[in-house]
């Protein structure tokens, strides 16, 4: 005990030296939460190869709390894998040591600092362990008490109890004060030990700067059957008088008068290297999943939504790609994962009705080397965006699969319809987005994605759609397809997923009358086949791009910003939707058939090309 707390006196130094050093961070957070991490990584409960990372026996932690970054990295310059120079690289420009937790510092499991993702990572690697490696690794989470309020975390902490997660521990640094004031429930930490248990979840409430409270609690955790939480009363600036509970020092580094007073304080700083337990070798014990035949075969003209081979398609691929791991949120029944389910009931969790969670947990498990697919309605993926955001930082491999998407659901309404989705996706930093028109394209990009590293977003449709596609075609990320042309295209009509059918009525109504139209699929509407869009855009008088999405960050904004805005004319969601049949919608919307072949003859007449 004596060296753990010469140890939290060097924490306290290494926490004051870099934050004072870069001009800003969030010292008192960090100190509130210095014996807890002291006594977990140096007091032989958290056990990892400090030398490999990546070994997948090692322990995790994930500071959920990440604006106490500055403690984490004091914590690895105490275990020798960062030099006190290093250290004071923090928040400076190219430096793996920034202000928030990512994933280019080695020790970080998670890019975190939007307060409530944690936890939700934590669980999704947690779910790893038990259920799919069989690893006695544990997850430890350190979490703030201002984040308590998100919804997030209680969607996590509920599914942890629901998978019996007992491999899962929460420590809870309850330090009172968050960035402007006094938290919801401040020290009472019966509060949060009432809410917490009875979601199912082991409670230990502890003095969190007494070692031997910390210890009692730690080894209680590690012997717990459910999910574990340290619910630690602690004090924000904790060893330094003048910050000691203060308000307005949130995020508030010292300036060199204080840090000399505080060094005062502190006194004498023994510098310190102490080795972390390491974990015993052992080799993931998964499961031998009896492998199952699934052979069927689509036929030019049949009737398939997109949504069912996406399900089909996950089982047909499975083999291929043994690390795939399939999420959905309550309605497998119409994204069809159900089907991926019936066949590998191992690989399939239930997440609920719990977006957030789901993504947060689709991390965890990729951080761990699954292939997560994640399904739900394209409209409630945008409750998720947050975590999405994220992930991106993250740098995971993680597919979102968006089902119903557009007004071509129907009678169910707004509420309903992906309408904003493309746009949310189109903004992550090297996302793909996939919009199969199809079951042929559906299965092939399926297939795509689950090759790709990074996250990739496919959006499916509710309703039934032919096939056109036979299956010697292929659709390479960053591709499109060129269905209809010829020498006589007077403009190209370009439509994905429903609209895309729609584009095919269209040229057969033109056709008739003598004019004829480009039809272009853009089934990669990240990245595009800038290539093509050119040449279409060159040899036809404009492009039409036709969307089941509102204008804003869709198909047509994707296309101007790779060929420009002259000469390109947008068919979108430009009203309110409302209940109906699909075809009414449709029309509605101005995004049908009638819709593409009026907008033609509006701009023949442009053109004065015919006369019709």
């Amino acid at each position: 005990m004596k060296e753990l707390a010469e140890l939290s006196k060097l924490l306290r130094y290494y926490i004051l030296l870099s934050t004072t050093n870069a001009g800003s961070g969030h010292p008192t957070s960090c100190l509130s939460s210095v014996e807890l991490m002291a006594s977990l990584l140096f007091g032989g409960f958290f056990h990892f190869d400090a030398d490999n990372p990546d070994n997948p026996n090692n322990d995790r932690l994930i500071f959920s709390k990440g604006h106490a970054a500055p403690l984490l990295y004091s914590l690895w310059t105490v275990a020798g894998k960062l030099t006190e120079q290093e250290l004071l690289t923090l928040r400076k420009f190219g430096s793996p040591l920034e202000g928030h937790p990512v994933r280019a510092f080695p020790y970080a499991e998670a890019a975190t600092g939007s307060l409530g993702q944690g936890l939700s990572i934590g669980a999704g690697i947690a779910i790893n362990g038990k259920y799919i490696d069989i690893l006695p690794y544990r997850v430890f989470v350190l979490l703030g008490d201002s984040e308590m309020a998100e919804g997030s975390v209680w969607e996590a902490i509920q599914l942890a109890s629901y998978y019996k997660l007992d491999n899962l521990i929460g420590i809870l640094d309850v330090n009172r004060l968050g960035q402007r004031g006094e938290t919801m429930y401040g020290w009472d930490l019966s509060a949060y030990e009432k809410r917490i248990s009875s979601f199912g979840w082991k409670t230990i409430c502890i003095d969190g700067h007494n070692f031997d409270e910390i210890f009692k609690a730690y080894d209680e955790a590690l012997k717990s059957k459910l999910p574990t939480m340290i619910i630690a009363k602690t004090v924000k600036g904790k060893g330094v008088s003048f910050l000691e509970d203060r308000e307005g020092r949130h995020g508030v580094a010292l300036s060199e008068a204080e840090f000399k007073e505080a060094l005062k304080e502190l006194g004498e700083i023994k510098r310190l290297t102490i080795s972390i337990k390491k974990p015993d070798s052992l080799k993931p014990k998964q499961q031998a999943l009896e492998i199952k035949e699934f052979t069927n075969r689509y036929n030019i003209g049949e009737m398939v939504a997109t949504r069912r081979a996406y399900g089909e398609a996950l089982v047909k691929i499975f083999p291929e790609f043994p690390d795939i791991v399939v999420l959905d949120a309550e309605v497998s029944n119409s994204t069809y994962a159900e089907i991926f389910k019936k066949h590998y009931p191992e690989r399939f969790f239930e997440c609920f009705v719990a977006e957030q969670n789901m993504v947060g947990m689709a991390v965890g498990l990729s951080l761990r080397g699954k292939i997560p697919f994640v399904s739900t309605f394209a409209a409630f993926l945008t409750r998720a965006f947050d975590h999405i955001r994220m992930a991106q930082y993250s740098e995971v491999n993680i597919k979102l699969v968006g089902s119903h998407a557009g007004v071509s659901i129907g009678q169910d309404g707004p509420s309903q319809m992906g309408l904003e989705d493309i746009a949310m996706m189109r903004s992550i930093l090297n996302s793909v987005i996939l919009y199969p028109s199809d079951a042929v394209s559906t299965e092939k990009l399926v297939r795509e994605a689950a090759k790709y590293k990074g996250i990739v977003y496919i959006r499916t449709t509710r309703s039934t759609t032919p096939v056109i596609y036979s299956y010697d075609e292929e659709f390479p990320i960053g591709g499109s397809k060129v269905i209809r042309k010829s020498d006589k295209d007077l403009f190209t009509v370009i439509g994905a997923g429903i609209t895309l059918h729609e584009a095919l009525k269209a040229y057969e109504e033109l056709k008739n009358r003598g004019i004829f139209i480009r039809v272009i699929d853009l089934y990669s509407l990240k990245p595009l086949d800038v290539e093509t869009l050119k040449e279409a855009l060159s040899e036809t008088e404009a492009i039409i791009t036709v969307e089941d999405h509102y204008p804003a960050g869709g198909i047509a904004e994707a296309v101007k910003s790779e060929v420009g805005a002259e000469r390109v004319y947008s068919l979108a969601c430009r009203k309110t939707p409302k209940s109906g049949a699909p075809e009414e919608l449709l029309d509605y919307e101005e995004i049908s058939a009638k819709a593409i072949v009026d907008c033609v003859n509006k701009l023949n007449k442009l053109f004065r090309k015919y006369k019709i």
